[in-house]
């Protein structure tokens, strides 16, 4: 399966929108999406994985790695709206006490 990723900002806050299966072959798509924000000066990041099926280490691995870089910068990532298998795997590693997850659809920009 296919992993689309589409980003939309305004001012200092983004959103990543991710929808398919995040995973070894995909993550690359959204890394290159996430790294050309925190090029941007982006200060605040959603990551809206609720159309997100299926994520394996090396998405959770992406996502790390992205939200280490912008609280570098001063700024955050955050995820939203993971459906229950991802939920799951954020909280078998731990990782649901490291990333700030949120059950709402990431907000709009408009």
């Amino acid at each position: 399966m296919e992993l689309n990723v589409s980003t939309a900002s305004q001012g200092g806050h983004a959103v990543v929108t991710a929808t398919g299966e995040l995973d070894l072959y995909t993550a690359p798509r959204l890394q290159a999406a996430l790294a050309g924000l925190l090029r941007g000066h982006v200060d605040r990041i959603v990551v809206d994985l609720a159309g997100v099926e299926f994520c394996d280490s090396t998405g959770m691995n992406v996502l790390l790695s992205a939200m280490k870089r912008i609280k570098e910068q001063g700024g955050s990532l955050e995820l939203a709206a993971p459906r229950p298998a991802v939920k799951r795997i954020l909280q078998v590693t731990g990782l649901d006490t490291v990333f700030t997850v949120t059950d709402d659809a990431a907000p709009a920009l408009d």
